[in-house]
């Protein structure tokens, strides 16, 4: 049986087991905890899960089972970066999060539900609440790793749940909230304009707060991640392309917990390519040879799913959005990504997000096409031992600077 590990990366059970290899190598104990009911905190952090036939879904409100004024440490992954943790310690971390669940259908948003209303208000909350917990049994106290979503402990039917703290909404959530006939893409664009970033406005997508009120529903937190990075992208895009293009060739580059990220940015209209490059011995590349993913869009975007890169694209997207936007030009994009067995456990796509936001930090500026590429290629077999033409000569970017005419000759 041919296990593509990478392609499937245990969403898709392409090996025809109904189990993860791979996850279930990693699913070890981290702690014993055996308590039925306890006094906790929650970050806040609320998770919707996507496995029950839908319209159903469970409902997770994740807590640490003792008291924690220090509890948003467990939701942040920008203070996790900045503070350099290693894999370990935000496993450490996140593994004693209790994912105290229940179920609900995805549209019991739009009727009185206690218990969801509930999950609701600690979502949107400014910051953590205390919780009492009563479950239905006895934790088996695993981790829970997952390749979009950041990682948790064990998940136990939830019996009840009290809230022991005043709950703090900021002003702009609630306006966003009782505006029952705005979008939830105006709200996301309108809240990502005031500073909220993509770790919060997932939340708000996924616990069903967003949107006209005949439309709000429970979206699965993996599915709002991406969705929150696609929907902020593409209103970035939109600013970009306004924008006059770069002047120069520039390459920039960094690693993040074994994910190492090469950002080429050429001086033409809008446009985006990203080759993930999985090493032999990495989580989803346990053969000995190495395998690549890719995916791209063209100034006019894309029409169907990143299906080969899935939420990593659009994660991998945004920082170089963001970047653009700052400097105020556009420019075509071209990403290279290893995915390294220093990375030996999958954290979630804040990963991806984070390593190429760290690549901005380290930059060189070329006169030519030319140049940028040659200096490329010095690193890449520096640091890997691998010829990176493999990848360059199948760049649609690349050939499209080509063989096309630039849309940017006919544009004032």
């Amino acid at each position: 049986m041919n296990l593509d590990c990478v392609k499937c990366r245990g969403s898709r059970n392409l090996c025809g087991r109904n189990y993860c290899p791979i996850y279930s190598r990693l699913q070890t104990k981290v702690i014993k905890f055996d308590k039925e009911e306890f006094f906790g905190a929650t970050p806040p952090s609320i998770f919707i899960g996507s496995k029950l036939t839908y319209p159903a879904v469970n409902v997770g409100v994740l807590s640490v089972p003792d008291f924690n004024e220090e509890v948003w440490v467990y939701n942040e992954p920008k203070y996790w970066v900045n503070q350099g943790f290693n894999i370990n310690q935000i496993i450490k971390l996140r593994t004693n999060l209790v994912n105290s669940r229940f179920t609900s259908n995805v549209k019991d948003v739009r009727i009185d539900n206690k218990f969801l209303e509930l999950a609701q208000e600690i979502g949107m909350s400014k910051k953590g609440v205390g919780v009492e917990v009563k479950l239905k049994k006895k934790p088996n106290f695993k981790m829970d790793l997952d390749k979009v979503r950041l990682p948790m402990g064990p998940s136990v039917s939830l019996e009840k749940l009290k809230v022991t703290d005043n709950i703090k909404i900021e002003n702009k959530i609630q306006k966003v909230y009782y505006d029952i006939d705005l979008k939830a893409i105006d709200a996301i664009e309108y809240l990502y304009k005031n500073n909220f970033d993509e770790y919060v406005l997932t939340q708000l997508l996924s616990i069903g707060v967003l949107g006209v009120k005949k439309d709000r529903k429970l979206v699965s937190t993996r599915s709002s991640i991406t969705a929150t990075d696609d929907i902020i992208g593409k209103q970035l895009i939109e600013e970009v392309k306004k924008y006059n293009t770069i002047d120069d060739y520039r390459l920039f580059y960094g690693n993040y917990l074994g994910n190492y990220y090469f950002i080429m940015m050429f001086p033409e209209i809008w446009s985006y390519e990203l080759f993930e490059i999985y090493m032999s011995g990495s989580v989803w590349n346990p053969s000995n040879e190495l395998k690549i993913s890719t995916d791209d869009e063209d100034y006019y975007g894309r029409k169907k799913y990143a299906s080969n890169c899935v939420g990593g694209y659009y994660a991998s997207r945004l920082p170089c959005l963001q970047f653009l936007n700052n400097v105020k030009r556009q420019a075509g994009v071209l990403v290279i990504r290893f995915e390294t067995p220093e990375y030996n456990a999958p954290l979630g796509v804040f990963v991806v997000r984070e390593a190429a936001r760290k690549s901005f930090e380290n930059s060189f500026s070329f006169d030519s096409r030319e140049n940028l590429i040659k200096k490329l290629k010095e690193i890449i077999y520096g640091r890997f031992r691998w010829n990176a033409d493999e990848v360059l000569v199948r760049s649609k970017l690349l050939k499209r600077r080509k063989e096309q005419t630039k849309l940017s000759l006919f544009c004032d």
